[in-house]
């Protein structure tokens, strides 16, 4: 078994962005998952494919599903980019077609062969977050899942609401 600790990885080779979610992905890595994907889709972007590894992961929270779910969404309408998850814990992959990633991501759930990350680096916990732009990161992530299916939208509506009003 894994470390608990969530941990990012990323790498890239031959056009090929890879992100490797390892232990327990939750909130408070939201920050790094999100700046990660503002700084690879800034500007040219270099890669004609995305791996997501989320065979290492043994759970992964809403806020996290929902930006991995910005990024999908973006690189699909910005680059024509269906990204590609690999995910052969049963559970994560419920978890993943629950909330409608089937839609918005290729699923592969048998892959016998390690993905290749040996030039990954960690990407590290953001610690300059304060609680408004983890608030506003939630918010964000849990829309993006809303705008899913009629399942998480009623699932996540009331947390929104709660944080929105949290927020004034």
């Amino acid at each position: 078994m894994t470390d608990k600790k969530g941990k990012i990885f990323v790498a890239s080779q031959n056009k090929v962005c890879v992100i490797k979610l390892v232990g327990d992905i939750r909130v408070t890595l939201c920050s790094s998952i999100d700046n990660y994907i503002e700084k690879a889709f800034a500007s040219d972007f270099p890669y004609n494919n995305i791996l997501i590894d989320l065979m290492e992961a043994e759970a992964i929270d809403s806020t996290s599903l929902g930006l991995l779910a910005k990024m999908s969404l973006y690189a699909q309408e910005r680059f024509g980019i269906k990204p590609t998850i690999f995910s052969t814990n049963p559970s994560i992959t419920k978890l993943l077609n629950s909330v409608g990633f089937a839609q918005i991501f290729n699923i592969v759930t048998e892959f016998n062969a390690p993905i290749d990350t040996l030039k990954a680096k960690e990407l590290k916990t953001s610690e300059s977050s304060n609680e408004k732009k983890v608030r506003d990161k939630v918010i964000e992530a849990h829309k993006i899942l809303m705008g899913l299916n009629n399942e998480n939208k009623e699932a996540f509506k009331e947390l929104v609401s709660t944080l929105e009003k949290d927020a004034k």
